[in-house]
């Protein structure tokens, strides 16, 4: 029986299917075309935007002939808003897998091998579901919070708040060059070396993670040379094999052969990692973190 000395949960400010239909009018600044994306018809989004405004006590809403604008309490609302959609998301997914504790999905970065520690949890857990999947250098923390993932190997720099971190290993940093470039055969090079060497940009990287590859700013201070900019990490190995720039990666990628590296001195290595959501009672998570840590860490 519930104890009565408790007082009763708060009920909810608002709806969190109305919290859904004002992102979507936010995102589209039109109430007739934000129907159209919910399926349902514009008077009956009206009013469950109006709904949400006499729940909330606010306008989030100017309507005017030129289109629907947010209020400032309605920009005020709109990330708030987001944060509890996502949330609600993960919760649901989260629900969903402890229901299902036979059953784990690693994510893994371009260029890390995991089937060792894969092929270990498979031989010692016979009847688990164990799924993997390649993610974009970007996705490690968001993949693991939206439960696409339960466990995700790759390197830092990425965000690490509501995540269990264990280090593997590290991969030294190399420079990346075409084959008749000044500092190609050389035994290493250093950061003053390549003071002056344009690095690529690519459009809407992380920012944590392009610090990191193109060290930026430089130990001194001073900002790394901008390249080209690009739309994908792929793209820059055409750019560097035509002399336009060079680029910083790690040993274990396959190059073109046109291109060469060379070992980067007195930088930071690479940091190879095991992520898991913090506090995840999964079985199969915490077998796979035994087996990564024995076959591939050190």
């Amino acid at each position: 029986m519930p104890d009565s000395s408790q007082p009763p949960a708060p009920a909810p400010a608002f709806d969190l299917r109305l919290a859904w239909c004002f992102t979507v009018v936010a995102e589209y600044r039109h109430f007739g075309r934000a129907a159209e994306a919910l399926h349902t018809t514009q008077p009956s989004l009206s009013r469950q935007i109006g709904r949400l405004e006499t729940q909330l006590s606010v306008r989030l809403f100017e309507r005017t002939p030129q289109g629907n604008h947010l209020t400032e309490a309605g920009e005020a609302f709109l990330p708030l808003a987001t944060d509890l959609l996502r949330a609600a998301d993960r919760a649901a997914a989260g629900t969903r897998a402890a229901a299902r504790p036979g059953r784990i999905t690693i994510g893994h970065t371009p260029g890390i091998l995991v089937t060792p520690a894969v092929r270990e949890l498979r031989h010692r857990h016979p009847d688990a579901e164990v799924r993997t999947t390649q993610l974009t250098p970007g996705e490690p923390h968001q993949a693991l919070l939206d439960h696409r993932a339960d466990a995700v190997i790759a390197r830092l720099p990425f965000p690490t708040d509501g995540l269990d971190v264990t280090a593997l290993y590290d991969e030294p940093r190399v420079l990346v060059v075409p084959l008749d470039h000044r500092l190609a055969g050389r035994e290493s090079v250093t950061l003053a070396d390549i003071a002056d060497e344009p690095l690529p940009r690519v459009r809407g990287a992380d920012p944590l993670q392009s610090a990191f590859w193109r060290i930026d700013p430089r130990p001194d201070g001073r900002p790394a040379p901008d390249g080209p900019l690009i739309e994908a990490v792929a793209d820059q190995f055409e750019l560097i094999a035509g002399g336009q720039a060079v680029t910083i990666s790690v040993p274990t990628h396959t190059l073109r052969p046109d291109l060469t590296t060379v070992p980067l001195e007195g930088v930071e290595p690479s940091h190879v990692v095991l992520a898991t959501r913090a506090g995840d009672r999964n079985r199969l998570v915490a077998a796979f973190r035994t087996y990564a840590t024995s076959a591939l860490g050190g």
